[in-house]
């Protein structure tokens, strides 16, 4: 009932916005309020494609580091090292924003020079601009290392909930401690790590202040990466709403209901691959 009552007063206030732009608003790229030109496509391009580069940068680190404090290291040391990660969930957003800003933008130019480079024939890696810094790239980045607490807590988690009879029949049969984690482990985990993967996307889909301070918030739709350059939903909406006019704020109400249905979308996906996952494994 209170996602339902969310969404319905999204939906009435972010009406006149609707009225106003009609089909455009989904397929506009540009924000402007004089002549009213709102629209989302470069946002919502924006937002899922730094989301989506930061969960194929955090999962591996978060699964592999999870593994690693479950099934190799001591309980003496897994369990204070995973408190340590778990506390990177702790830091506010906004101390990510300006540490990515001050500090991982300059250091990851080197680095987009270098994907640049050696992948350019790779039309994400490349940058015909010349211009390196605030990209999407860097915005995935900060954004994967946000995501890395919530995905490795939740992964150690279900490690934990593996039987101790599959890694025990497995050794039994001669299987190294890698081989173990690969037919044991894995496979008994399998729809858990899926969920936990959706519930970081969900994450990502809506961080505001860290992607509004290290992105260009430029409203192109560039699949380049390491280009100068990107904006998302969420910290369209924090930059702004301060200045917005009637319809601007109606716009920007729009453009969070959207966000709204697409963080929505993802964490019922999530549930229903967990749940699923349970049911098959019962």
């Amino acid at each position: 009932m209170l996602l339902l009552a969310i969404g319905l007063f999204l939906a009435i206030q972010a009406a006149p916005a609707f009225r106003a732009m009609g089909p455009r608003f989904f397929s506009e790229r540009q924000w402007l309020p004089s002549p009213p030109a709102y629209g989302i496509a470069a946002l919502a391009f924006g937002t899922v494609v730094s989301s989506v580069v930061a969960l194929v940068i955090a999962v591996p680190v978060a699964l592999g580091s999870a593994l690693f404090l479950t099934e190799v290291a001591p309980r003496r040391m897994g369990r204070p090292l995973g408190y340590l990660v778990d506390l990177l969930a702790a830091v506010p957003s906004v101390v990510f924003g300006l540490w990515g800003l001050l500090v991982l933008v300059p250091a990851l130019i080197p680095v987009e020079r270098f994907l640049d480079r050696w992948l350019g024939f790779v039309p994400i890696f490349a940058n015909r601009s010349g211009l390196f810094g605030r990209s999407i790239f860097a915005g995935a980045v900060v954004l994967g290392i946000m995501v890395v607490p919530i995905v490795a807590a939740l992964a150690r988690e279900i490690f934990n909930q593996v039987p101790q009879a599959n890694r025990e029949a497995a050794q039994a049969l001669g299987a190294t401690p890698w081989e173990t984690i690969r037919t044991a482990v894995l496979p008994f985990s399998r729809g858990g790590l899926v969920g936990a993967t959706m519930l970081g996307l969900g994450r990502a889909l809506g961080e505001t202040i860290a992607v509004a301070l290290v992105m260009g918030a430029a409203y192109t739709v560039n699949f380049r990466i390491t280009e100068v350059g990107g904006n998302s939903l969420a910290a369209n909406i924090a930059t702004k709403f301060g200045e917005a006019d009637e319809l601007g704020r109606a716009a920007l109400i729009a453009s969070g209901l959207v966000l709204f249905a697409i963080t929505l979308v993802v964490n019922v996906a999530g549930r229903l691959v967990v749940r699923r996952s349970v049911v098959v494994g019962r």
